[in-house]
């Protein structure tokens, strides 16, 4: 089993569900999206390029995806907390997700890629 695989198994129930569903959400945004095992966490690639994590908050205990270029995207459901580059969006893995807003996110990610602002390789 791959470490990537590991990491979804590895979390007990609500977390587990919220946190494959986010990948899901996540993975079906994009043909070009893949997810990646990088810096021990499961990240989530537009062609070959890191836009987005999946992680469980330390203090909070809630699943959030981390976006990379989050600081350049003005959105209130995006905390910045004390990263200077990166903006984290939690969940409450025992209500429902906000697909709408996820979904949303992820595209104004996607279009910093898609766009040129975010150069790829």
């Amino acid at each position: 089993m791959s470490d990537l695989d590991n990491f979804y198994l590895q979390h007990s129930e609500p977390f587990n569900s919220c946190l494959l569903a986010l990948r899901s959400i996540i993975l079906k945004q994009d043909e070009n999206i893949t997810a990646e095992w990088k810096y021990r966490m499961p990240f989530f690639c537009y062609k070959g390029k890191m836009f987005c994590y999946l992680w469980v908050h330390k203090t909070s205990h809630q699943p959030y995806i981390g976006i990379v270029e989050g600081k350049r995207i003005d959105h209130p459901g995006l905390i910045i907390e004390k990263r200077s580059r990166m903006k984290i969006m939690l969940f409450d893995p025992n209500q429902d997700l906000p697909v709408d807003t996820i979904e949303a996110i992820i595209k104004q990610a996607l279009d910093l890629y898609r766009s040129g602002t975010i150069k790829i390789r």
